[in-house]
């Protein structure tokens, strides 16, 4: 058993999803301060108000507390934005391959024999 988790935790994938896993928190934290201290009083100086979060309203007993949400949606924009932007320097940089699937030799023939006998029909 030790050997098989051993070559599972090995592998480069499990262990690339682990070092995502650590920078994608570590840059969560960064996002959430940049909408905290630079995005949020940018748009209070829109909406007179610096803090999203204190954004409310009652109905009855019941707070909604739509800032906060607000700050949520502004992080996850911010993020998805720039996971974006990565994919798409890295699949420009061609550093992402594709696996390039090899054309089974069957499957060439049997090509060819489709062809031949479409232009025989001709």
């Amino acid at each position: 058993m030790w050997k098989e988790f051993k070559a599972f935790i090995s592998k480069g994938n499990v262990v690339d999803m682990a070092v995502g896993v650590i920078v994608g928190a570590a840059f969560t934290s960064i996002v959430s301060s940049l909408v905290k201290n630079i995005i949020n009083p940018f748009i209070g100086i829109f909406l007179g108000k610096i803090d999203l979060s204190n954004l409310v309203f009652k109905v009855g007993h019941a707070t909604f507390r739509y800032g906060v949400f607000l700050n949520s949606v502004i992080n996850f924009l911010i993020i998805a934005f720039v996971v974006f932007i990565i994919v798409k320097l890295l699949n420009k940089s061609h550093i992402v391959s594709k696996k390039e699937t090899k054309e089974d030799p069957k499957e060439k023939y049997l090509k060819e024999i489709v062809t031949l006998l479409k232009e025989d029909q001709k």
